[in-house]
């Protein structure tokens, strides 16, 4: 069980670097970067491998929390966020890309499998399990035949970044609920 002062820890995953910033598997960046800014924080390098922003939502500490690892490695920094900051996998949030929901769809549960995601995989194997919080961003399936490892390092296309902005705010809504309100309260609002 998490400390009663531990705080929650909220993961935006994404890839590091300018080449990546606009891709839709960048979404928990743009997320994290908008909590940032509700928080009035931002990044710095932390030991754990990652850049964080300590603050508040609402009543709730939080740390956010985006790996400098590349996707497929994002495991490592946040076990190592959450044993420096004695946060247990049931108060991880992971902000995520997700291929099986239509665009802009904003799903959160805890828990479930990984779904081909390779930033989720090395999360459940580095905390050791598959039972922490999730805020699943959908970007659609990519279109005719296209490899869905390459679609998810395309940049959102023209017609999906006029809404994208209102979305990245919904989805830090989402997340915001989640740490406040628990799971079903934020499902019952945001599903």
């Amino acid at each position: 069980m998490t400390s009663p002062d531990a705080p929650a820890l909220i993961v935006g995953l994404g890839n590091p670097g300018p080449r990546y910033a606009g891709n839709r598997h960048n979404i928990g960046f743009l997320v994290a970067d908008e909590l940032a800014d509700r928080i009035g924080g931002s990044f710095k390098a932390h030991k754990s491998g990652g850049e964080i922003v300590e603050g508040r939502l609402r009543d709730r500490r939080v740390v956010l929390l985006k790996p400098r690892s590349y996707m497929n490695l994002s495991g490592g920094p946040v076990s190592g966020a959450a044993k420096f900051f004695k946060t247990t996998p049931d108060s991880v949030v992971v902000v995520h890309d997700e291929l099986d929901l239509p665009y802009g769809t904003i799903r959160l549960k805890r828990g479930g499998g990984n779904n081909g995601h390779n930033g989720l995989r090395s999360i459940s194997k580095s905390l050791g399990t598959k039972d922490y919080l999730r805020v699943r961003f959908g970007i659609d399936r990519p279109p005719g035949r296209m490899d869905p490892a390459d679609y998810v390092l395309k940049d959102f296309s023209g017609a999906e970044r006029k809404e994208l902005a209102y979305f990245v705010d919904r989805c830090a809504d989402a997340t915001e609920a989640l740490v406040t309100d628990g799971l079903e309260s934020a499902q019952n609002s945001f599903h």
